[in-house]
């Protein structure tokens, strides 16, 4: 019978703790003595302190000074990995209340690969508007997603996410996961987590692809023709400026219609090629006067169809560096069909 004050290890880490509270459904709240944080653990994954036997485990994990995280900014322990790279993977790490209970978790995507993404995500919980996140996941590097309540995990979160690994030739090999967070399983994945250094629920999502590298046969001139990424050119770049002209500024709508025949007649004798060209033009050209007048945020309309202008346009804001963020939420008045960016 597991009471308040056992002393206690998690089976899966080995980390010591002791009882704190016996919950319902099996549950104990557990304080962790490395890691000075509570978290709550079913009973079957745990064991009492002088039955723990230690079994081998795929990281090894070092405790070092206390130090900040450079990549999320909080206290952790510093922890060294001698073990290899696990991919992208996706974390909830606990965000504790005044009392250490836990109110909510941030969710955060983990690149611990050599190896940059462009990424796609979609929460969706039962009686809940689906939410959908784009952007850059860089090498060795944290992506704050969201946060989701405590109690939401009884709504049955389900985060579908599309990877895709960006090389010299582009963008190549995407890959796509689904996860349907259940409470019971959600406890159980309890890891620390690399480059956040601390414990958190822990999933895996993708391995890096193979990227395709120049054979002994071909020199590298020939290589870089065949593989390298054009960037689309512009009349100017990107570059921020105070507002210069309020009457401008006052007139600009912060809403552009993608639509073609919201800007042009010509579109009879247009493939659908020449249809997306003639539409990203148009595009640029907006962002561009956007920033130099100091917008703080326009509106994309592009409509739903198959979601090809919503990429193109995602991976063209991706390369912007005056572009803070941009999401594609449902919005009153848009629905699924515009993408918000925010400078």
């Amino acid at each position: 019978m597991l009471t308040v004050g056992t002393k206690v290890r998690l089976k899966h880490t080995g980390a010591k703790g002791t009882i704190t509270e016996v919950l319902e459904h099996g549950m104990v709240q557990v304080y962790l003595t490395l890691d000075k944080m509570e978290i709550p653990v079913f009973e079957e994954d745990i064991v009492l302190e002088e039955e723990y036997v230690a079994h081998p485990t795929k990281y090894a994990v070092q405790e070092g000074k206390q130090t900040r995280s450079k990549k999320v900014g909080t206290p952790s322990k510093k922890i060294e990995y001698t073990g290899k790279s696990f991919g992208v993977q996706i974390a909830f790490d606990p965000d504790y209340d005044h009392e250490g209970v836990v109110k909510k978790y941030k969710v955060f995507l983990l690149n611990d690969t050599t190896y940059d993404y462009l990424f796609g995500l979609t929460v969706e919980r039962m009686n809940a508007v689906p939410k959908t996140f784009h952007g850059k996941l860089e090498t060795s590097s944290v992506y704050l997603l969201d946060e989701i309540l405590y109690d939401q995990l009884n709504d049955s979160p389900t985060f579908t996410i599309d990877c895709s690994q960006i090389t010299t030739a582009g963008t190549e090999g995407k890959q796509t996961k689904s996860i349907k967070i259940k409470p019971k399983q959600f406890f159980k994945k309890v890891e620390i987590a690399p480059l956040l250094n601390r414990p958190v629920h822990l999933y895996f999502l993708f391995n890096p692809n193979e990227v395709p590298t120049a054979s002994s046969e071909e020199d590298l001139k020939t290589y870089t023709q065949k593989n390298i990424r054009l960037t689309p050119t512009r009349k100017a770049d990107f570059v921020s400026h105070n507002i210069h002209d309020v009457k401008a500024f006052m007139n600009f709508n912060i809403e552009l219609d993608l639509h073609l025949d919201s800007f042009t007649e010509q579109t009879t004798k247009l493939n659908n090629s020449e249809k997306m060209r003639l539409q990203l033009a148009h595009f640029d050209s907006y962002i561009e006067e956007a920033i130099q007048l100091g917008v703080e945020r326009v509106f994309i309309i592009h409509g739903l169809g198959k979601g090809k202008l919503k990429d193109a346009i995602a991976s063209r804001l991706i390369t912007i560096p005056e572009v803070k963020t941009f999401k594609n939420e449902y919005h009153p008045k848009y629905g699924w069909g515009a993408t918000e960016v925010i400078f």
